[in-house]
Parts: structure tokens; C-alpha cells; sequence
């Protein structure tokens, strides 16, 4: 049996919680990486609301309840994602989860889609009329090809099986309009693991299937077909854009010491901001 790195309580969570958390993950994650891909398609959700229904304490449950949580992250990522709107744009967002973060954009554009597995949208607040909800296999984008502005992901990518990364991201693209934008963010590698197997491994083990560095996510968006890549990074709500090259440069360095001394500076103020993968593709 593994060891837990801090054996404490976190949060409101007993060590037994989160190790029942972390086993039941794995269990269903190993599920989803070892499924050949016909079947993944269908798995995304099931195995998901299977973790749901056994470990009813999970963070990414619990959240939901917390209509306080729920609005501190939408303020948080509108305050990014306003600088990329204008009134008469598509907005895509794959993975919305309750759907706030879409609800909230509907009032800068014209139209606002929302693609997700399942539906876990928020039954509290009334449904914009220029909001369409749409469901999906977790891979394919059913909307009309060169239609959206703006597609926008957060805490999305590395949920993605490896090998379905680039077929999303190929489907992402053939539904942007010419000079569309695709903004990313996910959790970095190299200050990871990001999901309940930090307290347990040096790598993701859990639902995160894969948690990329800057370098091999600004690579699989190249080879999606898109023309450019930036990196942004900031604090309280400000944001700068800059070469992605900056980031790559940061962690081929990085890479360059040993482990220890890596995690400790890679979780440090300004390098954890500078490696936060905050992308913006261009088509």
C-alpha cells in the first residue's frame, strides 16, 4: 500500500477519505487509459459518475454545492477571458461543468455553445436564450465547421485520453472561424501531479490521463493546424502576452535539475505563474 506523502487532514477531508479517493481514481482512471478507443468514447461519462456515486467527498463534487467557489472562479476567469470577447462573436466552451462560466459570457456575445459529456448544468440560475447546451462523446465538437470566435477550455486537457488529445484539438479547429482563437489552460507537468494522486506519486496517476508541459501542448496545437501560439501569465486579474518560447525556454532549464530542487522552485512565485499553461492558439 502506497504511503500518503502528508498523512493530515486537508480540507474537510480525513487522510482515509482521500486515500479511498485516490484508490477508487485509480482504479477507474486505469479503466479509461487501458480501453481501446471505440469504448472510450462512452466511458468518459460513466466512469466519471461511477467515481461520483463511490466517493461522494471529492473536491470536484463538493464544489458544486458552493455557489460562493462557483462565483470567485467565474470572476477570476472572466477577468482573463474579457479581453478576447466582442459583442457579436460565437463562443465555444468544452467542459463547462455547471455552466456558470457560459452563462456569464452570454451577456459579451452573440452566442455562447457549451459541449460537455453530460448534463451537470447549474438548475438554479435561468438559461440565457442565446446559450445552447450540447452534448458529445467528449472528443467531437457537433457544431457548424468556421462558426466560433472564441473556443475556450479550462481544466480540460489533461482529462483527455493521449491518444484523443489531437483528434479534440483537429475538431476544435475545423470549428473556428480563420484567425478563431482557442485559449487553454491546464495544469503544468513539471509542478504537478495536479489531481489526487499528489499526495501518493511524483506523476499524475488519477483522472488527469495527462498533464502536459507548455512545449508538448504548444506542439500538439501545431500539429491541430494552428498558425501561432502565445503564453499569458499574471496576478489579480492582470495578464500579459507573451512568446511561448519564453515558457519552453523556462522548462528545458528547469528540466536541467534535480527533481527535488525542480518541485520546490517550480512551485514558487513568479515561475509557477510563468509555467501555468495559459495558452492562446491561433488558427
Amino acid at each position: 500500500m502506497k504511503k500518503m506523502k502528508n498523512l493530515r487532514k486537508i480540507g474537510n477531508r480525513t487522510p482515509d477519505q482521500i486515500r479511498e479517493h485516490y484508490e477508487v481514481e485509480i482504479e477507474l482512471a486505469n479503466r479509461l487509459r487501458n480501453a481501446p478507443k471505440e469504448e472510450r468514447h462512452f466511458l468518459y461519462s460513466s466512469l466519471y459518475d461511477e467515481r461520483n456515486r463511490r466517493v461522494p467527498h471529492n473536491p470536484q463534487l463538493t464544489r458544486k454545492l458552493s455557489p460562493t467557489g462557483t462565483n470567485r472562479a467565474v470572476v477570476a476567469q472572466m477577468k482573463f477571458l474579457r479581453v478576447f470577447l466582442n459583442e457579436g462573436d460565437i463562443f465555444l466552451e468544452v467542459g463547462p461543468g455547471d455552466c456558470a462560466l457560459s452563462f456569464e459570457v452570454s451577456k459579451y456575445v452573440k452566442q455562447v455553445y457549451a459541449i460537455d459529456i453530460c448534463d451537470t448544468m447549474s438548475k438554479s440560475e435561468k438559461i440565457p436564450e442565446n446559450f445552447s447546451l450540447i452534448l458529445s462523446d467528449g472528443i467531437s465538437i457537433p457544431i457548424p465547421e468556421k462558426s466560433v470566435n472564441v473556443a475556450y477550455s479550462s481544466q480540460l486537457m489533461e482529462h483527455l485520453h493521449p491518444d484523443d488529445a489531437l483528434d479534440q484539438l483537429h475538431n476544435i479547429y475545423s470549428v473556428l472561424i480563420p484567425g478563431g482563437l482557442y485559449i487553454c489552460i491546464t495544469p503544468n507537468r513539471l509542478n504537478g501531479p495536479h489531481d489526487v494522486s499528489k499526495y501518493f506519486d511524483e506523476i499524475a496517476t488519477g483522472f488527469h490521463l495527462k498533464e502536459y508541459t507548455n512545449s508538448e501542448l504548444s506542439s500538439l496545437f501545431r500539429d491541430a493546424g494552428f498558425s501561432k501560439v502565445r503564453a499569458y501569465a499574471g496576478t489579480k486579474g492582470k495578464y500579459t502576452g507573451f512568446s511561448i518560447m519564453l515558457p519552453i525556454l523556462c522548462e528545458k532549464l528547469l528540466y536541467m535539475l534535480p527533481s527535488a530542487l525542480r518541485k520546490q522552485i517550480t512551485h514558487s512565485w513568479p515561475i509557477k505563474s510563468l509555467l501555468g499553461i495559459r495558452l492562446v492558439a491561433i488558427k
